[in-house]
């Protein structure tokens, strides 16, 4: 069984759309969030940490909103910018900008306890904290602690991650619609924003559910 930790069932959901029935379950685990520039090492750490938890297979992911005339700012902050600042002030420093293009980033990261087989893209052993299927202009992702004291089993042995990456490319507009929730108002993908999308929209070309179509392809072979 697939653990998917969240605290969000929605997420459970949205996975499930893309995984065998009653492949994945959702597991309440409030793992330690580092600090980092990029989601890679923070999702890498989050999967670690569940699995040595849960003791089977576990999925955790992080996300954020990226605004390339902001260097990517808020990025992996977005959820405390959000809060903070709120997202009609995000909106009102976009607004000042020449280039208002965005992306919605999320991250997967996948541990087992096992060796991956191979696949074309690199695996953490030990030595990098994993790499990602990235989108456009990205590659592999950093570890998340220099010292290997977050990489290794008992024995020294590495324990493996393997990350996953959604992109969905958009711009920042003026708050428009009611769904959704977060940075949605503010994102406008292909003449929508988020919230202005239903549900099976707004799945259909989501970051999170472009992540979880590539882990799935990958993960039947597992």
């Amino acid at each position: 069984m697939l653990r998917y930790v969240t605290t969000n069932p929605g997420k459970v959901r949205e996975a499930e759309r893309y995984l065998p029935d009653g492949s994945v379950e959702r597991l309440d685990f409030d793992y330690t969030e580092i600090q980092a520039d990029e989601l890679g090492p923070i999702a890498a750490r989050g999967a670690r940490e569940a699995y040595r938890h849960a003791g089977e297979p576990v999925l955790v992911d992080d996300a954020g909103l990226f605004i390339e005339g902001l260097d990517g700012f808020p990025g992996p902050y977005s959820a405390y910018v959000e809060e903070t600042l709120g997202i009609e002030r995000v909106r009102d420093i976009a607004a000042d900008l020449d280039d208002r293009r965005a992306a919605f980033r999320c991250t997967l990261g996948y541990c087992d306890g096992d060796d991956f087989a191979a696949s074309p893209d690199p695996v953490d052993r030990g030595d990098r904290g994993a790499a990602a299927a990235a989108g456009p202009g990205d590659g592999d992702r950093g570890g998340d602690d220099e010292s290997g004291g977050e990489r290794v089993r008992e024995g020294g042995e590495a324990l493996p991650v393997k990350l996953f990456e959604g992109y969905v490319p958009g711009r920042i507009v003026a708050p428009r619609g009611d769904g959704g929730f977060g940075y949605d108002p503010i994102f406008e993908h292909d003449g929508e924003t988020f919230a202005e999308m239903d549900t099976d929209r707004k799945n259909a070309v989501s970051h999170r559910g472009r992540a979880l179509e590539k882990f799935a392809e990958w993960y039947a072979d597992r």
